[in-house]
């Protein structure tokens, strides 16, 4: 039976402003993807990766540039070769799973070959502003999330870290400087950083770029968020992170962090699962490839002023995997 394929851009808005080194947001939009089998629907949603220079336009223009493809019958496999990883794959590959998935009467995690998945806690974002914001704003946040991630920016950062601390002296913290370290001391700025507890840093460096850490032995791990998209980055992180943040837009799907999650395990390096701002939606697919990792990062919907209905159930931090066969 033929499919019909539609993709639309939707436009959500951002809770006040998110706020991180390259400036702020008051809304996101995203590319929701439809994939029509009869009466069965498979959906799936992904963010335009900006620093990348992607746009929700963009995105739905790359969808639809493979839409005879996938109505004709590609699956995800062949999907691999017909884009590039990216949002439009991210996509349209969920919108595949959650297709297959309904078909076949089966959760996508039996489908993965990978156990039951179960509840996550995921961290809360604070969005970079002035030590006494930031304060502010990791007072409120920690009464529910014991994991706080904090955005950075350089100048000040210390100062930033301190007044989060003392707002929130129970939270675990992790940090993520969007490359805004890059030319700095990192292991010295990391050093700094040790006596507020900081457990994990972010991408200090700009991606391309990371050779500057090179020999850097920093006393906190640090992370590679931009630096790895997909397992094609895995070399060049390996010696210079110790962890990766493995986002299904920047990977390019479900199919594909699936197999950078075991290839990372297999290297020795630790596991961050985030999100770009998005809905339960987009979010659904990620908590398939949360489980185990160290970090888990999926807020993207409670940093909106509404989400989508039904939504992912979140019990303050706690994130609990959709329960019917997939999430579409």
């Amino acid at each position: 039976m033929r499919r019909k394929f539609s993709v639309d851009i939707e436009r959500w808005p951002v809770a006040g402003a998110f706020t991180i080194s390259r400036g702020a947001k008051t809304h996101v939009d995203v590319a929701a993807v439809t994939i029509a089998q009869g009466d069965t629907r498979g959906r799936g949603e992904a963010t335009a990766i900006y620093y990348h220079g992607e746009t929700a336009e963009s995105v739905r223009a790359a969808a639809l540039g493979v839409a005879s493809r996938i109505e004709a019958g590609a699956g995800r496999e062949e999907l691999q070769r017909l884009l590039p990883r990216g949002a439009a794959r991210n996509a349209i590959d969920a919108a595949l799973w959650d297709l297959e998935a309904k078909l076949a009467d089966k959760p996508a995690w039996q489908l993965a070959g990978i156990a039951a998945p179960g509840p996550l806690t995921t961290a809360y974002t604070i969005s970079l502003g002035v030590p006494e914001r930031m304060r502010a704003d990791a007072v409120k946040a920690a009464r529910t999330y014991p994991l706080l991630k904090l955005k950075l920016a350089g100048d000040g950062d210390v100062d930033r870290v301190a007044a989060v601390r003392q707002g929130a002296p129970a939270a675990r913290l992790i940090i993520d400087a969007n490359e805004a370290w890059t030319g700095r001391d990192v292991a010295a700025e990391a050093a700094a950083l040790v006596p507020y507890g900081v457990e994990l840093i972010e991408q200090p460096v700009k991606a391309g770029e990371d050779a500057r850490l090179d020999g850097v032995a920093s006393p906190i791990p640090l992370c590679a968020d931009e630096s790895c998209q997909d397992r094609s980055d895995l070399a060049l992180c390996i010696g210079r992170y110790q962890a990766i943040n493995i986002k299904l837009d920047k990977a390019g799907g479900l199919t594909e962090a699936l197999a950078l999650a075991a290839d990372a395990r297999a290297a020795g390096l630790e596991l961050m699962v985030g999100c770009m701002l998005s809905t339960s939606l987009g979010i659904a697919p990620a908590t398939l490839v949360a489980q185990g990792a160290r970090w888990v990062d999926l807020d993207g919907p409670l940093l909106l002023a509404r989400d989508r209905d039904p939504a992912i159930r979140f019990d303050g931090a706690i994130v609990t995997p959709p329960s019917a066969v997939l999430w579409g």
